[in-house]
């Protein structure tokens, strides 16, 4: 099929088409092929372009980096489909944010050098392999991630341009000796409460909800019931890793390799070196005098350490007899180093050298010879990268046989299976946040929410999901975004207005034991068979857990002067909470060092505020248009 339409291509009415079609790249621009900017960006910030792709790639990072930090707590919070669509629109809220501060920069005339980002590139942790750069893991990792080496450094670029910028208005903030003293008052200070929690479950029994108030509900809430676009998606995967089973490598191919490779195992000679340096100074032909001297010397039996502690103008190794431990060839200076590897025996002394140090006199004091590693002891470790190699081969001839049975029969994965013997493999209905390991990166979750590839039903071309693994994939199933009808949502609305009604019946039964205390009486505790009683609880702090957060909150709204030291607080759980404060108490003076301590926490804490604070006046004067 392919060689069918290579040949068709060859005609002169396709050869008319592909002269068309060049012409309208030239004057329409390659994006009128991929999509027009409004249609394909999902935000613009003053008329600059953040696309679906920057999106699901911030997405999929900070996804993966909260999991990763904390496991499947957050796993579960993504199934949240409420909680899911917040989430994305605050990774799209951070990137608008980061272009305004980047447009910013570039208005102020802020710039990084090519250099700055090379060197922050080779310092990243993230591309560091035993305490150095590793390029092929910085390759490896921006792939995987959806990055080109030319596109993250225009990221980096962009990073440390807004840093700049960030650096600058951080930096003008500070605190004041007072500041930072009532600060620590406030925060240090706890306080001790009486308190009630009534439960609102006795209420429910005497709520009556209408049809009338569960359509409105519905009709004031529809946001809330709008489900999530979702796929299933069918694929075949293929690894290098599958394939290794598979390879059989012979004795003869480890031997052969071994050969082949056999400056692998051995290792270089090394020399341990001593030396006496005579730099030349203002008089050659005197140094040169005074080190022969000194040869002259050793030649008659002196201590080679003790005339090189004693003579030598290389002071650091002339502490240690002249010691410079064990060298290779090339680390020297090119006649030292020659000088040095000429000497037969070890004990032996050079003669008179001349670098442009100086004179030197050399002497090895020991040596490690070459060896080589018997071929019994590095066997397996050839045997694993020749099955590795034969099976990366196979792997990239199966990759390009994938590749053309999935163009030429694009209603299937049956063959594209079949070649490769793996199973087709299906994810279930899932929403763009559910995907799962491997198919959760951004080339193929973007692909398999893309309308025009679901629309087709095709399988797509190869996708690169990691150096060393490939899919094909294709859509067989798909449930459109839609909001659900009220049949399928009423159980829940019922109970939501329920407990919400429940909760305002128990708050105002709180309110009016509030009135009565107020009015110097004393309420009775009692209601529907229910008794509840005032509990104490000392030295509450502002972070303490130990009482419902509402509840904490409010205690530190109250003062000790009556009326106003009790208050009714709504909970998170449904339940009411009344509080009545009965103490304050007040933080000890904190020592010098805690106390500067502090007052940088309160520096960093006001620069991170005033730093929103302009990004959020940047956004107020900027024009922008979101279209997630």
């Amino acid at each position: 099929m392919l060689e069918r339409i290579r040949e068709g291509s060859q005609g002169p009415w396709a050869m008319a088409v592909i002269a068309l079609i060049v012409l309208s790249f030239v004057f329409a621009g390659v994006s009128s092929y991929v999509g027009s900017t409004g249609t394909t960006a999902a935000a613009e910030v003053n008329g600059e372009a953040i696309s679906q792709q920057d999106v699901e790639r911030a997405y999929q990072s900070q996804r993966a980096r909260l999991e990763s930090q904390f496991g499947e707590g957050v796993s579960a919070l993504f199934s949240d489909e409420n909680y899911l669509r917040e989430f994305r629109m605050n990774v799209l809220d951070r990137l608008i944010a980061d272009m305004l501060v980047e447009q910013k920069a570039e208005e102020l005339g802020l710039r990084v050098s090519d250099q700055q980002i090379r060197q922050a590139i080779v310092e990243m942790p993230e591309f560091q392999s035993a305490g150095s750069f590793d390029n092929e893991r910085y390759l490896m990792l921006l792939r995987q991630n959806g990055f080109q080496p030319s596109d993250f450094r225009d990221y980096m670029r962009q990073e440390m341009t807004r840093e700049q910028l960030a650096r600058a208005v951080s930096a003008s903030d500070f605190s004041l000796p007072q500041e930072v003293t009532l600060a620590h008052r406030l925060q240090g200070q706890t306080r001790d409460a009486e308190y009630l929690i009534v439960d609102s479950a006795p209420f429910a029994a005497n709520i009556e909800l209408s049809d009338e108030e569960v359509v409105e509900f519905y009709q004031s809430n529809l946001a809330r019931f709008d489900t999530q676009e979702k796929v299933n998606l069918a694929y075949v995967l293929l690894s290098i890793d599958q394939l290794t089973d598979g390879v059989e490598v012979s004795d003869e191919e480890i031997e052969q390799a071994y050969e082949e490779n056999i400056g692998q195992y051995k290792t270089t000679e090394e020399r341990r070196v001593s030396h006496i340096l005579i730099e030349f100074g203002d008089d050659k032909a005197a140094a040169e005098e005074q080190a022969e001297a000194l040869l002259e010397q050793l030649q008659q039996g002196q201590d080679f350490a003790e005339l090189a502690a004693a003579n030598s103008d290389d002071t650091f190794s002339a502490e240690n007899g002249g010691d410079l431990d064990f060298i290779t060839q090339g680390m020297m200076d090119p006649a030292f180093d020659e000088a040095a590897f000429d000497i037969a025996s070890v004990g032996d002394t050079s003669e008179l050298v001349e670098t442009d140090f100086g004179y030197h006199i050399i002497k090895l004091t020991d040596l490690k010879p070459v060896s080589v590693t018997p071929l019994s002891e590095v066997s397996d470790e050839i045997r694993v990268d020749l099955e590795t190699d034969k099976a990366t081969d196979k792997f990239y001839a199966l990759q390009s046989e994938m590749a053309n049975l999935a163009f030429e029969v694009p209603d299937t994965l049956e063959d594209v299976a079949g070649a490769v013997n793996r199973p087709i493999q299906e994810t279930g209905l899932v929403t763009q946040g559910q995907v799962k390991a491997p198919l959760n990166v951004p080339a193929v979750t973007s692909k398999m929410f893309d309308p025009a590839f679901i629309a087709e039903g095709l399988n797509s071309d190869i996708i690169e999901i990691s150096d060393d693994q490939v899919a094909v994939v294709r859509v067989i199933g798909h449930e459109p975004q839609r909001t659900q009808s009220l049949d399928e949502v009423r159980t829940t609305i019922l109970a939501q207005l329920r407990a919400q009604k429940a909760q305002e019946a128990a708050a105002a039964w709180a309110r009016g034991i509030v009135e009565q205390i107020k009015a110097g009486e004393e309420p009775a505790l009692t209601v529907n068979d229910m008794t509840v009683e005032w509990q104490q609880k000392e030295a509450i702090t502002r972070n303490s857990s130990e009482l419902p957060r509402n509840l904490v909150s409010t205690v530190f709204t109250l003062s000790t002067t009556a009326p106003n030291n009790i208050e009714v607080s709504n909970l998170s759980s449904g339940d009411v909470g009344v509080v009545r404060l009965t103490a304050v108490n007040q933080p000890e003076a904190l020592p010098e060092e805690q106390l500067e301590s502090f007052k940088q926490q309160l520096t960093a804490s006001k620069s991170q505020a005033n730093y929103q604070s302009f990004v959020d006046a940047l956004r107020a004067a900027a024009d922008v248009t979101i279209n997630l």
